[in-house]
């Protein structure tokens, strides 16, 4: 059942018991294998699981030409629960296998967020000659001190695996990270950091993170930390990453850190920062850290998507150097209402895998993110848009032979300069009437979901969501990736993302662009039916 505990004892196998053996009143029932992967609002090419709870990606780690996604899962329930990793791979990261579930909870506690490295010199010691193990670094969650009020029930643990992540040891030894007492104590991202020769972790900590070194993976030294007063602090700090991109042939590093809530559109939403890193603490760049500052004290830090469904997003660890890039995928949900959207057998998805880059702006640096290459090859009937003036209408679906709820669309649009129209939108609707609207307004995109379907579930699921365009140019070129239940946009090349899921009665399959106010001019486009990765 590939659970391979270091140490089970009776609290385990009561802790299993648990987590195992109930049947949940709300536990979905399972779908007829002649409709596997097409219930209602399934997602057709974002990865979701096979079944039951999802949340948190894991343990994203490149290794022998796969993609490994581990996530936060519970499979005994469609809502949250007693948290395992769940575990699937990739060769493009698109087109995704199941595997059996990687770690279970223990005499420790439950399996929380966390990442996972290939130990390549072996420092850890956990490896044999000829293969560097795979080491996930987690933290073990204690219920049974939560519940009683204690601060230390969270500390991080590590596991490692010598056939590809397909079979997990849990360290005899853990906990490796003991907690001194700080409630919220989790979450590792650890990276290796080659000017020191050390093992780097990044770990949140309450309202901040906290940063310590090793030499092995398993003995663990505090050197900084970073975050109090800093940034957005609606809610708790979740699921840092840190890393360097380059930039005009300079070195910035990248902190992602997520929260819940605070973001700018209610509940969960994940900020950036940039600045260096010298092995041992971080720190902003002046100007970054001016523009933190002033924004911070008006409640908008920078974003790294502006919709309401990308949360707790990491990035791939060992990726190969002649690839180059960093890749980063999110969970496509919120939790104002993860628990209660109106899903069956399974409950939510991943984000599309993006590649993240940073570019150098008349307006500072900006952290970009466009979809990977990898997932144009799922795109058919591709059929160009002719150029044309639009003011009013024009219908982009009709040049289709056949209507699909599941399309790609690229567009280049501009307008004389001065002249922006009022609106410029995009329209996704369906013959019952419901339609998934976004708009931009001068400087600002404006995403309404009251009308794409059921919003019942949740009090604020209908609210109109908004996004700035750090662009000022006369020109927008937006992509548009359009699933069962889902709309990503990443407009003037990923500068403005946004992220949205909705429940519709049926399926949208017309697209609208609409122009109120003005003029523009469609240069020219593209549109195409996204096939499923599951069929």
């Amino acid at each position: 059942m590939y659970r391979l505990l270091s140490k089970i004892g009776l609290s385990s196998l009561l802790l299993l018991a648990l987590s195992h053996c109930t049947t949940p009143t709300n536990q979905a029932p399972m779908a007829a294998e002649e409709a596997y992967y097409q219930e209602p609002h399934r997602p057709q090419f974002h990865f979701s699981p096979d079944s039951m709870w999802m949340n948190d990606p894991n343990g994203m780690v490149y290794y022998e030409g796969e993609y490994h996604l581990f996530y936060q899962h519970y499979p005994d329930s469609i809502v949250w629960g007693p948290m395992h990793w769940g575990h699937a791979v990739s060769k493009d990261l698109i087109h995704w296998e199941h595997l059996p579930i990687a770690l279970y909870p223990d005499s420790l506690g439950y399996i929380f967020s966390g990442s996972a490295v290939i130990d390549w010199n072996n420092t850890s010691g956990l490896g044999e000659p000829g293969r560097p193990p795979m080491i996930a670094i987690f933290t073990h969650h204690d219920p049974v001190g939560a519940d009683a009020g204690t601060h230390d029930y969270q500390y991080q643990s590590i596991a490692y695996s010598l056939d590809k992540g397909r079979s997990w040891t849990k360290y005899e030894g853990n906990p490796v990270l003991p907690n001194p007492g700080i409630t919220d104590f989790r979450d590792p991202k650890v990276f290796w950091y080659g000017d020191t020769e050390k093992w780097v972790m990044i770990f949140a900590a309450g309202d901040h993170i906290k940063i310590y070194d090793s030499p092995n993976l398993i003995d663990w030294a505090y050197q900084s930390e970073f975050g109090q007063g800093i940034g957005g602090h609606g809610g708790v700090w979740e699921c840092p990453d840190l890393f360097p991109l380059q930039v005009d042939g300079d070195t910035t590093w990248v902190m992602l850190l997520s929260i819940n809530p605070g973001a700018p559109n209610g509940g969960s939403g994940t900020q950036y920062f940039l600045g260096d890193f010298d092995g041992k603490a971080f720190s902003m760049h002046p100007a970054f850290a001016e523009k933190v500052a002033a924004d911070t004290a008006s409640g908008n830090p920078f974003w790294i998507d502006y919709g309401r469904d990308n949360y707790a997003g990491v990035t791939w660890s060992d990726v190969p150097k002649e690839d180059g890039r960093r890749i980063f995928i999110g969970w496509m949900s919120n939790w104002n209402y993860a628990n209660v959207v109106p899903t069956d057998r399974w409950r939510s998805a991943m984000t599309l895998p993006r590649t993240l880059s940073l570019r150098n702006t008349p307006k500072g640096q900006l952290l970009c993110a466009q979809p990977v290459e990898e997932a144009k090859a799922i795109v058919q009937d591709k059929t160009s848009i002719p150029g044309q003036t639009v003011s009013g209408q024009l219908d982009l679906t009709g040049i289709l032979d056949t209507p699909s709820p599941t399309l790609h669309l690229d567009l280049q649009l501009s307008w004389t300069a001065g002249e922006q129209p009022e609106e410029i939108g995009l329209i996704f609707s369906n013959t019952k009437g419901e339609a998934y609207r976004i708009t931009l307004k001068g400087d600002t995109f404006y995403a309404d979901r009251s009308n794409a379907g059921k919003t019942g579930f949740e009090e604020g699921f209908g609210r109109t969501a908004t996004a700035p365009r750090w662009s000022d140019k006369n020109k927008l070129d937006v992509e548009i990736w359009l699933d069962v239940a889902s709309v990503e946009l990443f407009a003037d090349s990923g500068a403005t993302n946004l992220t949205e899921i909705f429940f519709p009665g049926e399926p949208f399959t017309q697209v609208t662009l609409e122009v109120e106010g003005g003029t523009i001019e469609l240069e020219s486009g593209e549109i195409g039916r996204a096939v499923s990765i599951w069929q």
